[in-house]
């Protein structure tokens, strides 16, 4: 047991990754499933009593192909997807929109359907208006960690692609930023539903935010307890010999309360930039890099020197992505900008509010800024890769910039995907129940876009599937000497296993299992 956990400790080590160009055509086949998907749907009719089937075929086996067979090749599985999809798209769409399971969820919805005033409602409770590429990107990037998690322990799984043990990129390596970044982006509801939220007291914040982060801590521990009693193969490098991802993720919200008065004066991004800047002066100039790479393990936070010293980057990862979600969840990229000058402006501005959050969204302005954010966090990635190369073991400020700029232009990717197969027009008509006859309804025409039902279902309770795909990954390597698997045999334990995940979230797709 001794030589095996030695050698499989050894099979995962020692990486130095692959290049930019190929995480991003290997992560290129999932937009090519939706692209495929999309055509499908906007052009033929649903897939009856198959639907499940259907979507895990076209939508979760791309991914697991694309990081296993066709790892070498990642372009072609994408021709062979979108070949299809461009002969869709010579059937004329259809009138309107494939009713899917995804769509009956609970939607706030106005009187008249989509129509949303363009004064302010006189209710307090507002919401957001649902974003389907959010959904589908977050469910994409879960699916993909969900399966590299288990996929990295056999041969079949390119070395290439397993996580670099300092310096190079990987698709594991980006696949652990895009779950902060993702996180990031969710955590801006809360504010631009209430941007007072941003003044209230720390304390009374942190106490609360501490309260939901308590079961993630405690899973942390759980799975360092699991991890040495088992004596299961581990690579300290990663975070330490005892921090693990989990305790990352737990203290991120808790430092982003901490930044919320900085937060409401600036651009969030800006905050999000200098975190990342310092926390890179540390490691090239204040000699935390060398520490890092040297200092021997010889108490407990020397031991943990890697999981300590890694999390100013990704508290620099998430706010950025924390910056995105101000830009592309409110009706319009400046939405949330306007919030800060209103609430900063105080009592002396006696002109009511007319920021409503639940406004249709325009999309065009998003998919420019997001244009403009995606070719500036490129450029900047270049430039610094020049004596600078990026290192997830460090989260540096190049880590931290690729994580941005890959994460950014996918979700670009994906809504204008959406914009694409399920345009709509933004039109503005008199409300016939006002008398006065200026009370104007804005009102968005075209068929309804929503994501995936199963990408809908696997991100409704992607925690849960995240700390279930660590349990089923872990009886499966007790039991199977992964490392010594034959390709084909692999394949059949990774299908089996992908569809138990997708499964599962099938089934509990109508009920959210963790609300954090």
């Amino acid at each position: 047991m001794d030589d095996y956990k030695a050698s499989k400790e050894a099979f995962v080590s020692g990486m130095t990754g692959s290049t930019v160009f190929h995480v991003n055509m290997i992560s290129g086949v999932a937009m090519s499933s939706i692209a495929l998907y999309s055509a499908l749907r906007s052009r033929v009719q649903a897939f009856g009593s198959a639907y499940f089937l259907a979507e895990f075929v076209i939508l979760a086996m791309p991914l697991l192909l694309s990081m296993t067979l066709f790892a070498e090749a990642p372009g072609a599985l994408s021709l062979l997807l979108l070949v299809p999809m461009l002969v869709l798209l010579l059937l004329p769409p259809l009138e309107r929109g494939t009713p899917l399971p995804a769509e009956s969820r609970d939607e706030p919805t106005s009187p008249n359907g989509r129509s949303r005033a363009e004064t302010p409602p006189m209710h307090s409770s507002q919401s957001l208006n649902p974003l389907p590429a959010l959904t589908t990107y977050r469910a994409h990037m879960m699916l993909m960690t969900i399966l590299c998690i288990l996929a990295v322990d056999f041969p079949v799984f390119p070395r290439i692609l397993a996580k670099c043990e300092t310096y190079g990129v990987s698709l594991m390596d980006i696949g652990v930023g895009s779950f902060v970044f993702s996180q990031g982006v969710v955590s801006a509801i809360p504010i631009i539903k209430d941007i007072s939220y941003l003044q209230a007291p720390i304390l009374p914040k942190l106490k609360t935010v501490s309260r939901k982060m308590i079961p993630i801590i405690v899973l942390g521990i759980v799975r360092v307890v699991l991890v040495k009693g088992t004596e299961y193969p581990e690579h300290v490098t990663e975070y330490g010999v005892h921090w693990n991802f989990f305790l990352t993720l737990a203290l991120l919200p808790v430092i982003e309360v901490l930044l919320h008065p900085v937060i409401l004066r600036i651009p969030v991004a800006l905050p999000g930039l200098w975190i990342g800047v310092l926390h890179q002066f540390a490691l090239s100039s204040g000699g935390m890099k060398d520490f890092l790479l040297n200092a021997s393990r010889s108490n407990v936070i020397f031991a943990n020197k890697e999981g300590l010293i890694s999390l100013l980057g990704y508290v620099s990862i998430h706010i950025l992505g924390l910056s995105l979600g101000t830009v592309i969840l409110p009706p319009s990229p400046s939405f949330f900008r306007k919030q800060q000058h209103q609430l900063l402006d105080g009592p002396s501005s006696h002109r009511p509010s007319k920021l409503d959050p639940s406004a249709p969204r325009q999309n065009a302005k998003i998919v420019i800024e997001l244009f403009s954010y995606s070719v500036v966090w490129w450029m900047l990635l270049a430039f610094v890769r020049l004596g600078l190369e990026v290192s997830r073991r460090m989260a540096n400020i190049s880590y931290v910039l690729w994580v941005a700029a890959y994460n950014t232009s996918f979700i670009l990717g994906y809504i204008l995907l959406d914009m694409v197969f399920f345009p709509t027009r933004t039109l503005k008509i008199r409300d016939p129940t006002d008398p006065s006859g200026k009370r104007l309804l804005i009102e968005e025409k075209g068929p309804k876009s929503s994501a995936p039902a199963l990408l809908e279902a696997i991100n409704k309770n992607a925690f849960i599937l995240f700390l279930l795909s660590n349990v089923a990954t872990g009886l499966i390597n007790l039991n199977i000497q992964t490392m010594f698997v034959g390709d084909m045999k692999a394949m059949c334990v990774l299908c089996a296993y992908s569809m138990g995940m997708c499964g599962f979230a099938w089934l509990c797709r109508r009920k959210r299992l963790w609300k954090m």
